[in-house]
């Protein structure tokens, strides 16, 4: 069985970390308040408790911030934000799993276990975004994201508060679409409405 059959919901995976607080105080901001997929979001803070990261989007976002727990299942039109300290995942059965299995470059939470789980279990019903950041990670699973027909957006590294994230995600895995962070948001919307009519592929 497809394991991409067992997720209905659209999702979309955000990876970011250097410049990132910025970068996704303007997504979050400009996403659709009845958003038709769920919002994940890998950001390397450094710090030991993300309650004050989601309290500080949850300010400028259209949508619900939480942190995301483990076994529950992901809501249209929320975001959730993973743990410190914890990989993050989205099960077969699209239910979130959290693990501590070693740091995968350096990073725990890992932007790469986050894309690639999504990739696996969402299918083409994935979009994938990279934006500012200081080290490769996201990289890997975005190439998923796209091996299993999902859709890539990845922030012009010019545009980009620190340009190592982007810029490796073009390198290594490509994208769908390349923009300046201001046009993320909107491109999204775009796509999932799109998605509900048929497929994103039309952007």
């Amino acid at each position: 069985m497809n394991p991409a059959a067992n997720t209905k919901l659209p999702l979309v995976a955000v990876g970011c970390s250097a410049g990132g607080l910025r970068a996704l105080h303007v997504l979050l901001a400009g996403l659709s308040p009845d958003l038709a997929a769920s919002v994940v979001v890998v950001c390397h803070t450094g710090s030991e408790d993300v309650s004050l990261l989601c309290e500080l989007l949850a300010r400028s976002s259209a949508l619900p911030v939480g942190e995301a727990i483990e076994r529950t299942t992901p809501l249209a039109a929320h975001v959730y934000i993973a743990p410190t300290g914890y990989h993050l995942l989205v099960g077969d059965d699209g239910r979130f799993a959290l693990s501590v299995d070693p740091r995968v470059g350096f990073a725990r939470p890992s932007i790469d276990v986050l894309f690639e789980s999504v990739a696996d279990t969402c299918g083409a019903r994935a979009i994938g975004v990279i934006m500012t950041g200081a080290n490769s990670d996201g990289a890997a699973g975005l190439k998923r994201i796209r091996e299993r027909g999902g859709y890539a957006v990845v922030q012009e590294p010019a545009d980009a508060e620190v340009e190592l994230m982007p810029a490796s995600a073009l390198e290594i895995a490509g994208a769908d679409r390349c923009v300046r962070l201001e046009e993320i948001a909107a491109l999204v919307n775009r796509l999932l409405s799109q998605e509900r009519d048929g497929g994103m592929r039309n952007e």
